[in-house]
C-alpha cells in the first residue's frame, strides 16, 4: 500500500511539473533571450553563471547542427513502438546539461513516440528531489515516463555514461574536481560529439 501511495505521489509531481514543462526549441529560445538580457535561469544571478549561459548557447547552437547519428542507430530508434515522454529537468548555466540536451533531442526527434519536454530544475523542487543523484541535485536529469501508465520507466544523468565514470574515478583518487578537470571534460564533450550519449539513449530505450 505504502508502494502504491508513493508511485501516486510521484506521478502527481510529474503532472504537475509537465503541466510547467517546455518544448527544447522553447528552450532554446528562452536561453538566447537570456543571453540578450545578460541573465539566466534558476534562484541565484551571478556574473558567472550568466557567463555560462551565454557559453553554453554556443554550445548547444554547435551542436544542434552538428551531431550526427548513424543510419542503424536512425532505425533502431524509429523501430521503438512505446508512447513516452522524456521529460528533462535543467538549467540554462549547466555545462554537462549544454552537451547532453541537443543529444537528447535529436534522438527524440526520430519518433514521433517521444515526447521530449523540459522543465527548470529550481522551479520544480520536488521533481528534483525524486531523481537525485548520490544525493545531489545534479543535472541534466531525464526522466522517461510511460504516456500510458504514468510510470517512470527509467532515469539518465547527469552525464554519458563514460564521462561519469571519469568524474567518478578523479573524485575518488582527488577528493573533488578541479578547474583544470573541468577543462579536461570539456575536452572529452568535443571529441565525444555526443557519441557516448546517444548509444546510452538507445540502451534505454530497449
Amino acid at each position: 500500500m505504502m508502494s502504491e501511495l508513493k508511485d501516486k505521489t510521484l506521478q502527481t509531481i510529474i503532472k504537475d511539473s509537465l503541466k510547467k514543462s517546455m518544448s527544447y526549441t522553447e528552450y532554446r529560445n528562452l536561453v538566447s533571450e537570456l543571453v540578450e538580457n545578460e541573465s539566466t535561469t534558476g534562484i541565484e544571478q551571478t556574473e558567472a553563471l550568466i557567463n555560462y549561459t551565454m557559453l553554453n548557447d554556443r554550445r548547444m547552437k554547435r551542436w544542434d547542427k552538428t551531431v550526427k547519428v548513424s543510419e542503424d542507430i536512425i532505425n533502431t530508434v524509429k523501430e521503438f513502438g512505446k508512447d513516452i515522454t522524456w521529460l528533462v529537468l535543467t538549467e540554462s548555466w549547466c555545462g554537462d546539461a549544454a552537451h547532453v540536451m541537443p543529444v537528447m533531442n535529436k534522438i527524440a526527434d526520430l519518433n514521433e513516440n517521444i515526447d521530449f519536454k523540459v522543465v527548470l530544475r529550481d522551479e520544480n523542487e520536488e521533481l528534483m528531489s525524486e531523481f537525485l543523484t548520490n544525493g545531489g541535485k545534479s543535472i541534466p536529469k531525464l526522466i522517461a515516463i510511460d504516456n500510458t501508465s504514468g510510470d517512470v520507466l527509467n532515469s539518465y544523468g547527469p552525464r554519458p555514461s563514460i564521462a561519469t565514470q571519469i568524474v567518478n574515478d578523479y573524485k575518488n583518487e582527488h577528493g573533488a574536481l578541479t578547474p583544470e578537470f573541468k577543462e579536461d571534460l570539456q575536452r572529452w564533450y568535443n571529441k565525444d560529439k555526443g557519441q557516448t550519449a546517444i548509444q546510452d539513449l538507445l540502451d534505454m530505450l530497449k
